[in-house]
């Protein structure tokens, strides 16, 4: 269950709303009109009064057109919504009711900065002198002073936010692995991302071929019945010209990070996966030093999105999954002929509910990629296809993989990596615990899923991962990115 459960409701809303002007051609007109028409009043749904629902309403707008939620845009696609920030307490360190009023006062005596006070029935912490050092708390001996760790920093893993003088989250954009991770840890909805909406319905209405392109992740996302063909026809009868699982794009990345995986193998040389755009962001921004060891494969969003557009020039391409730093791969990082737009689930869902469209139950008979392909989207699923992918090929070695499961564990293993002490030849880094499945943006919880994910991965053919590829063209693109300075 998401901190922002009961925010998630008037999320989807906005998304909803902004998707249906959109389509209509009338959102410039509309904009404005509705923040009313989902906070009517006279009484508040959430927050104090009426009018704040409202003004955090419009940066909601703001952010499902692809805009900062305020006049600042420091290119981050997550944003903190401030006036849905206020709301979170400040101080960190608060005195409960546990307090005795004790005459040792060994809180007092702690503290170096004169923060706290006598109290008629307990002591107070001044938050203005209060430097959040946590002595006063590890003197209590009633354990009467609780740290209020804001959820947002406490679950970023990268300590990429902090907060400003009225008490305002900050995401530091140098910091920020565009993980995700925080939008749902926030109870109060304060924090969001910029949303493609906007770009994917004009492309839809423009005379341009469009290629919705679906995460492997999504198998079992929305139970047994929803298959790859029902994702299909859904697509198609939104607008999009042609619908292709990811998982094909899959296939191409294990045959890329098999074959250079192999001749660093056989050079001794160490190397980390590339398709998940928040551990390569880890990398390059905490651990720049380790980038050279960073697979020059592309990810399997833009292999696929090669693909296609090697096929049709021209083509847009717009990637649907629970990843919310696809959307920094696609916007961020200038790989060449990489996806054009990225939407997550709620978000491709809000434009099937302004066109009438919904996800049908259909026949499990829609498959592009091998089943490994298909189980990219789980941590170890990039292993196991690679050294699949080795042994179709015939290839003599047994490398050692790190199959780093979450941030944490991606850490961990770049730190060894940089001390020279690595143990294993490659590593596998997943910024998501248990993989994309476990995305920020996920339909349901992966615990919930697994078993309709596995039922429906289970009815797919066991086609050989070379194979499959045979049936593709891929003499006109490259799988590897190309060494321009727009793309270091």
């Amino acid at each position: 269950m998401y901190a922002d459960e009961n925010v998630i409701k008037i999320k989807h809303e906005v998304l909803y709303e902004v998707a249906k002007y959109a389509f209509d051609g009338t959102l410039d007109e509309q904009r404005d009109y509705i923040p009313e028409r989902l906070i009517p009043g006279p009484s508040p749904q959430f927050r104090c009064c009426i009018y704040k629902e409202r003004e955090i309403i419009r940066q909601r707008i703001r952010l499902a057109e692809g805009k900062a939620p305020g006049e600042v845009d420091d290119g981050n696609i997550i944003q903190v919504i401030s006036s849905a920030c206020e709301d979170c307490p400040i101080s960190r360190y608060v005195v409960t009711d546990n307090c005795q009023n004790c005459i040792g006062k060994a809180c007092i005596n702690a503290c170096n900065f004169n923060a706290i006070s006598i109290g008629r029935h307990r002591s107070h912490i001044d938050a203005a002198k209060c430097k959040e050092c946590g002595k006063c708390a590890k003197a209590c001996p009633y354990h009467a002073i609780a740290d209020l760790k804001r959820p947002c920093k406490f679950n970023c893993p990268v300590n990429a936010i902090t907060q400003d003088e009225r008490g305002i989250s900050v995401i530091d954009e140098k910091k920020c692995i565009r993980c995700g991770l925080c939008i749902h840890k926030c109870p109060f909805g304060a924090i969001g991302s910029k949303t493609h909406i906007v770009d994917v319905i004009k492309a839809l209405q423009s005379d341009k071929l469009v290629y919705a392109i679906l995460a492997p992740s999504t198998e079992g996302q929305f139970g047994t019945d929803i298959t790859m063909r029902s994702w299909r026809n859904a697509m198609r009868l939104v607008g999009f010209t042609n619908f292709i699982e990811a998982g094909l794009g899959g296939d191409l990345t294990t045959q890329a990070e098999g074959d250079e995986w192999f001749e660093a193998y056989q050079e001794g040389k160490k190397k980390t996966t590339s398709c998940c755009p928040g551990f390569v962001n880890m990398i390059r921004k905490h651990y720049p030093e380790l980038e050279e060891y960073v697979s020059t494969a592309v990810s399997p969003m833009c292999a696929l999105s090669r693909l296609i557009k090697a096929k049709h020039p021209g083509a847009i391409v717009v990637f649907i999954g629970p990843c919310i730093a696809k959307k920094s791969e696609a916007t961020e990082h200038n790989i060449e002929g990489n996806a054009d737009y990225v939407l997550t689930y709620s978000e491709i869902r809000a434009i099937m509910k302004a066109k009438g469209v919904e996800l049908q139950p259909s026949e499990n008979d829609y498959q592009e990629s091998s089943t490994y392909g298909k189980r990219f989207g789980n941590s170890g699923g990039v292993t196991s296809a690679v050294l699949q992918y080795m042994k179709e090929k015939d290839y003599d070695c047994d490398p050692k993989v790190c199959k780093a499961n979450g941030a944490a564990e991606c850490k961990k293993a770049l730190l060894l990596l940089k001390a020279g002490k690595l143990p294993e030849d490659f590593i596998e880094g997943m910024a998501c615990v248990g993989g994309c499945v476990g995305g920020p943006s996920a339909f349901k919880d992966q615990m919930i899923s697994r078993k309709d994910r596995e039922a429906l991965i289970g009815k797919a053919d066991e086609r050989k991962i070379t194979e499959n590829l045979s049936n593709f063209d891929q003499s006109n693109f490259s799988m590897h990115r190309t060494e321009h300075s727009a793309e270091a």
